[in-house]
């Protein structure tokens, strides 16, 4: 019996909306803005899925969810020279009330002081870390996920690596001396 269009899409929110919305919320650093553009993830899958003819479902997912994220950093970036933008969207009613449960989770320190850091990793760094090392994405995957070739895949990964530790570093060292 083949699945219906509706079923598909529950199946894939069920599967992929809670390490969508992770991904999310550890590149804007927020969680309203990770839950809107979880939301807008599945809206743009909901339009385009009887386009996508790829077995790797989570791949795509995980590029339409970074498209959605580097539209959003435009707009922001775009909000940020019109006048009294930043007031209008710092009022708490521009805000979503609601938390999530996983956000206990999210709120341990060791997971807390790795996203600290990884804030101040460039977009591609924090990316390709955050499908590797939380998402345990393979080379291809990432590959199809950020439109890179396998070799700039483990060489930007490498960077990024190198990046977080000398960070990590940096931090340690302030701290002690």
């Amino acid at each position: 019996m083949k699945e219906s269009r509706r079923d598909r899409l529950d199946d894939l929110y069920r599967h992929y909306a809670r390490p969508l919305y992770y991904y999310l919320y550890k590149m804007s650093g927020s969680k309203e803005t990770a839950e809107d553009l979880t939301q807008e993830t599945f809206i743009k899958a909901t339009v385009s899925l009887s386009f996508y003819k790829q077995e790797d479902v989570r791949a795509w997912l995980f590029k339409v969810a970074r498209n959605a994220y580097l539209d959003e950093w435009r707009k922001r970036q775009r909000r940020s020279k019109i006048p009294f933008a930043g007031y209008l969207f710092s009022r708490d009613e521009m805000t979503s009330p609601y938390g999530l449960p996983e956000d206990e989770a999210l709120n341990k320190e060791s997971k807390n002081k790795v996203a600290d850091l990884m804030s101040f990793l460039p977009e591609q760094y924090r990316s390709i870390l955050y499908l590797r090392e939380f998402e345990s994405f393979s080379y291809s995957e990432i590959q199809e996920a950020l439109d890179l070739s396998e070799n700039q895949v483990k060489v930007t990964l490498h960077r990024a690596r190198k990046k977080l530790a000398q960070l990590a570093d940096e931090q340690w060292r302030e701290k002690h001396d």
